[in-house]
């Protein structure tokens, strides 16, 4: 088995679980026990500085809304660029944090790029494979650029670069693309 941490799962346009139709999920672990991520186009009204002001009752740095993670609840969790209140590392330069003192330095650096989620996506062993295997996610390996990204196109832009080889065998572009 080979681990998808540190790729997407782009929700195939046949999947119809509304927890995860049209969604876009960054697996941040992902090993023989399971797998687990987090929903990044799934904005919600409540943005991070209102969870700041609750949580550390004083301002933070960050603008942005708060996302929801997927149908699993969980605690307060970060994926974001800063080195010092890593937890667990994504890819280069990417990092996921759960650990509220992380969360709460992570909130109040002026230098940082940050999403933050409620709840996560969860599979047990095996389910996310098999889940891959009868065609319900497309997988494409993850850039930093794409995690913070621009959400509102997010399922559509991945989606097209993830199957622009699967629709078309190179096999049959001509070396002269005018003879088409």
């Amino acid at each position: 088995m080979e681990s998808l941490a540190g790729h997407f799962l782009i929700a195939s346009p046949t999947l119809m679980d509304p927890n995860f139709f049209h969604s876009v999920v960054l697996i941040v672990q992902h090993d023989e026990n399971g797998a687990m991520g987090v929903i990044l186009n799934r904005p919600l009204t409540t943005t991070v500085e209102e969870v700041c002001q609750q949580v550390l009752e004083h301002d933070c740095h960050l603008e942005g809304f708060l996302h929801m993670g997927g149908p699993v609840t969980g605690p307060l969790m970060a994926v974001h660029t800063a080195d010092e209140a890593a937890q667990t590392e994504v890819l280069k330069d990417v990092h996921f944090t759960t650990e509220k003192d992380r969360l709460e330095r992570l909130m109040v650096m002026d230098e940082v790029t940050a999403r933050f989620f409620v709840n996560y996506s969860g599979w047990t062993a095996g389910q996310l494979d098999a889940e891959i295997e009868e065609g319900s996610w497309l997988t494409l390996a993850a850039t930093r650029e794409q995690i913070f990204s621009s959400t509102d196109d997010l399922w559509t832009r991945l989606n097209k670069t993830a199957t622009l080889g699967k629709w078309i065998s190179p096999d049959r572009i001509p070396d002269d693309p005018t003879v088409n």
